[in-house]
């Protein structure tokens, strides 16, 4: 029969080295739970762009006051025309970010469901009855408790795996953005301290897996391959039978199906021809927008020029607000404020099946702290 061995782990903290998998620094996912954002916070979000938006603002309509550049002014127009087409545009982005972001959502839920139903089938499916032999409840237990702590490694590995930076995520980009990004990061990982423990990860791999997935690329992946390994060695000790080794291995087959579905979103950005081109047509109106609103204010009286700033700054800042929001919302899995809370679904699978095992250590869910979702 398979030999469940004890768990004996080297130096890094108690933690195998899982190569490429967990090579990079610590990063949270998190999801923001704000009933309301608060004024504060969206200036915040916006605040450098709020302050570029006004400089030229005020610029154009100082230049259009004292140069008397009347001549200068768009007809509203075409100005209306481009800021239809710039929303379709910018709409459009932001329904397709949606779409990523809501996709990785169903594919974390599916991965708990799929998850239950692992833990359910092992308990009931692999057992004794088909063995001339039988062996003990203590045996029985510690096959169950290897596959199902496995799988909770193999969950926690994933995590990691999809949090590892592309070349097109924030954190990636120079300048302000990137500065910005590391600087939320850095905020989240105060926020979380205490949350996230990767060096958790040793209660659940056993030492002859971490050495097998080692040096893979993808130890996601290689992890589910020792668990069919697993079940087809349970089968040759006649503790499987041949339809429920079939069962089991179809719950396998959909961690597989999750894990591409959610290596696709990673890997695969928002098309950049879309992502790009809709911040180039924003910048490109707001450039024109001020020449337009300062005529049309004019129409009221000379009184009336500098009482277009505000409104012109207003209406810049509603067409910044919506692409930075798809802009941030194109990768769920960046650790940023949209993406899909991941520690606290792994948490919710890990709870639920240490219950199954009627284990005494059972971890608390995580909760929210200072609004955000780990």
């Amino acid at each position: 029969m398979a030999n469940f061995e004890s768990r004996n782990y080297g130096n890094c903290g108690g933690l195998p080295n899982y190569g490429s998998c967990l090579s990079y620094k610590r990063i949270f996912t998190i999801m923001f739970v704000y009933r309301n954002f608060s004024l504060r916070n969206l200036l915040k979000f916006t605040g450098p762009h709020i302050l570029g938006i006004s400089l030229w603002v005020v610029l154009v309509t100082y230049t259009y006051s004292a140069a008397n550049l009347q001549w200068l002014t768009i007809p509203w127009l075409p100005l209306s025309l481009i800021g239809t087409a710039v929303a379709f545009y910018v709409g459009f982005k932001n329904n397709s970010a949606y779409d990523r972001m809501w996709e990785a959502r169903k594919i974390w839920g599916a991965m708990v469901n799929s998850s239950r139903s692992w833990g359910s089938a092992v308990r009931a499916y692999v057992a004794d009855q088909f063995r001339k032999e039988s062996i003990t409840k203590e045996e029985l237990h510690s096959i169950h408790r290897h596959l199902l702590h496995r799988h909770i490694g193999w969950l926690y590995v994933l995590r990691s795996q999809l949090l590892k930076p592309t070349t097109w995520e924030h954190v990636s980009q120079k300048g302000s953005v990137g500065r910005k990004a590391n600087a939320l990061q850095k905020k989240y990982e105060g926020i979380a301290q205490g949350e996230m423990n990767l060096e958790s990860l040793q209660e659940y791999l056993t030492e002859t897996d971490s050495r097998k997935v080692l040096s893979a690329r993808n130890a996601a992946t290689q992890i589910i391959d020792l668990q069919a390994q697993s079940l087809a060695a349970l089968r040759r000790d006649d503790l499987l039978d041949d339809f429920r080794h079939m069962e089991l291995q179809k719950i396998l087959n959909s961690f597989y199906e999750h894990q591409g579905k959610a290596e696709r979103i990673k890997k695969f950005p928002l098309p950049r021809q879309y992502a790009n081109t809709s911040l180039l047509f924003i910048y490109i109106f707001i450039f024109l927008l001020p020449l337009g609103m300062a005529s049309e204010f004019m129409k009221m009286g000379e009184w009336a020029l500098w009482l277009s700033v505000p409104f012109t700054i207003l209406v810049c800042w509603v067409y910044i607000m919506m692409e930075l929001v798809g802009d941030y919302t194109e990768n769920p899995f960046q650790g940023m404020g949209n993406d899909i809370p991941m520690l606290s679904l792994c948490r919710t699978i890990e709870i639920d099946l240490k219950e199954m095992l009627g284990e005494e250590n059972i971890p608390d869910p995580i909760q929210e702290k200072e609004g955000v979702l780990m």
